[in-house]
């Protein structure tokens, strides 16, 4: 399996997934104090969005991908 073909397929699962959840979060540790035995850490939930335009995109690219490749082989 060469690398184009990867590299389409990932593009359809991530464009699909994109699609399906629309985004994802992720916990940023910013602040972390330690006083003796007492330690403090604050966090932040961050929310990143995709795109539909990039959902799509990115499953059309990776169909062309696909596409392209196997009639060269």
């Amino acid at each position: 399996m060469g690398g184009t073909r990867i590299l389409a397929i990932v593009l359809i699962v991530g464009g699909v997934l994109g699609l399906i959840y629309g985004g994802f979060t992720y916990t940023k540790d910013t602040h972390r104090a330690e006083l003796g035995p007492l330690e403090l850490a604050v966090n932040e939930k961050q929310a990143v969005n995709v795109p539909v335009w990039a959902g799509v995109g990115a499953i059309v690219i990776g169909g062309v991908l696909l596409i392209f490749r196997g009639k060269r082989s």
